[in-house]
């Protein structure tokens, strides 16, 4: 069993953002601007590493906080605010959103050319039809796949969860490496059978240790994109010291998808910059 080390491969990635900042922007560097609405502690401790690595990367950042009781209107009017600041280069709404806003009609206000999680129709239509840019986190599982040279082709590939910003991304960019996909989600059934039969295990449901070894086929590589809070201590979807022992591959929790997200967030940010200073 090998550990897929994201967050050592995650510094690599930084390291290279930052020298591409300081090559490519002797003055005014990238800015990335984030939206928040207050409420959700999770959140708030996300934000604030993704402005701990803009710093590293020698990026901007601002952050807009809102009142918990914000309004759809006023939410959208500081995208729109944003949107025309010809400072802001990329513009990231941390999710999730209170239930009383509506996060697609928000999210497809950002312009398509700021938007770092390319979560607008637009940009996710773009990438299903074979765009490289993607969601920070489907990115991220990828790279380091890549990172670790596992070939993808011909592989059977399971994703559990459909989510835009995880599942069903990840699942098309399986599919533009050649895999053979099965996407997963609350209503499959016979779970167990279908992740039995995965040389590649990915799993963003929101349940943690649901994946116990039984649902993993030996020799697999398991990619665990859970974070769950249980007793102070943070958890993924996966059962990982029950699974570790059946896998040629796996990611711990913490220190393997979630730095890997941030880390391809900042890639995302540049990518926009050097788009708009073309």
């Amino acid at each position: 069993m090998e550990i897929l080390d994201g967050k050592s491969f995650s510094n690599e990635i930084k390291a290279e953002v930052k020298a591409k900042v300081e090559r490519y922007f002797k003055e005014g560097s990238p800015l990335l601007a984030c939206i928040i609405v207050e409420g959700d502690k999770a959140s708030e401790t996300y934000v604030a590493s993704k402005q701990k690595a803009c710093e590293v990367c020698g990026l901007k950042s601002m952050v807009c906080r809102l009142p918990h009781d914000t309004s759809q209107e006023e939410l959208e009017e500081v995208i729109k605010n944003l949107n025309s600041d010809e400072k802001v280069d990329a513009i990231l709404l941390q999710l999730p959103l209170p239930k009383h806003l509506d996060s697609n009609s928000a999210i497809n206000k950002i312009s398509p050319d700021k938007d770092v999680d390319c979560l607008t129709n637009e940009n996710l239509g773009a990438m299903f039809a074979g765009s490289s840019f993607a969601p920070c986190t489907a990115s991220g599982i990828i790279k380091l796949l890549e990172r670790y040279n596992i070939n993808l082709e011909g592989k059977n590939a399971v994703v559990i969860g459909r989510s835009l910003l995880v599942g069903k991304s990840v699942a098309t960019l399986l599919e533009h490496k050649n895999a053979t996909v099965t996407l997963c989600h609350s209503k499959t059934k016979n779970l167990k059978e279908i992740t039995n039969s995965a040389d590649i295990l990915i799993v963003a449901i929101g349940k943690p240790l649901f994946i116990t070894a039984d649902y993993v086929k030996e020799g697999a590589i398991v990619i665990d994109v859970g974070i769950n809070r249980i007793d102070g201590k943070i958890k993924g979807d996966v059962d990982y010291e029950n699974v570790k022992n059946k896998c040629a591959y796996i990611t711990p929790v913490p220190g393997g998808v979630g730095p890997l997200t941030v880390a391809c967030l900042m890639e995302n940010t540049l990518h926009l910059a050097l788009k708009t200073k073309k």
